[in-house]
């Protein structure tokens, strides 16, 4: 058994062995390499690497016995770039992480790694279009920048921020903004699990994890304007907490680990060495 990003699917294992990989997302690096690195580090000198790279990709990517994806967005990604059919088991949510919080707050916030691809200014020039509160909380190469971007605005960026406060921090916000296409779309869900909604872009994995009007809402187009006219029109009190928090328990960690043994023992049963 594996979990990869990248570099798993491509462990060597005994012949007749069975290797069930658990995967996140097709290599982002090899696949949405200037999306992924955006203006960061000097992306045309690693071009040829990263060729080198894509061509290793694939060719790991036939070892492992069975793909497993995080969501049929990502089983779309295998299927489309190495050939290869998925069963879909949803991430399991860290619920002990999360308890639900007030809701009383009067900003909005974005729990996330701070890459481009995540689409962080989007969201902070559409919280000034708005006029609303964003708190971002999390750290990565793109910090600097974003702090650049964020001067003057109605955005603060906190930086690393630590599991407890991370808890009171959401369960406080009017709601959680995934401005960026996630592969899976954890953040709906940990937001869900501290009783909050979430606003995230109509793309990838969110389409999975947010129930329209139940659970969060979604802006059309990747643009400042279009988010920021879900976050002027948004009603935070349209969300019931005790909802928000059951729908978030159906990712628990034990329903995730059920799941996962049975789908273990069916690849082994098909498997000729078993």
């Amino acid at each position: 058994m594996s979990s990869t990003t990248a570099w798993a699917k491509g462990v060597r294992v005994p012949p007749g062995a069975v290797h069930v990989c658990y995967i996140n997302t097709v290599s982002r690096f090899a696949f949405a390499y200037d999306e992924y690195v955006g203006g960061l580090g000097p992306s045309a000198l690693a071009r040829p690497l990263v060729t080198r790279l894509v061509a290793w990709d694939r060719a790991a990517a036939g070892r492992p016995t069975r793909f497993v994806a995080n969501s049929r967005n990502v089983a779309e990604r295998v299927r489309s770039y190495y050939g290869r059919d998925c069963d879909v088991l949803p991430c399991p949510v860290d619920l002990d992480r999360f308890s639900i919080g007030s809701g009383g707050g009067d900003y909005f916030v974005i729990a996330s790694r701070l890459l481009p691809y995540k689409r962080i200014e989007l969201a902070i020039r559409a919280a000034a279009l708005a006029g609303t509160k964003l708190v971002v909380a999390g750290t990565g190469p793109a910090l600097r920048m974003l702090r650049e971007r964020a001067r003057g605005t109605t955005t603060t960026l906190l930086g690393y921020v630590p599991d407890a406060q991370l808890n009171a921090l959401v369960g406080d916000a009017r709601a959680a903004i995934v401005p960026g296409e996630e592969d899976f779309g954890l953040v709906p869900l940990e937001a869900a699990a501290a009783g909050r909604p979430a606003i995230a872009y109509r793309a990838g994995g969110a389409l999975e994890t947010i129930i329209e009007g139940q659970t969060g809402v979604f802006f059309d187009e990747a643009t400042p304007e279009s988010l920021a006219r879900v976050l002027r029109d948004f009603d935070e009190s349209q969300f019931d907490p005790g909802r928000l928090r059951a729908h978030a328990e159906a990712f628990s960690p034990a329903r995730f680990i059920e799941r996962l043994r049975d789908i273990v023992r069916r690849v082994r049963n098909e498997s000729p060495a078993f």
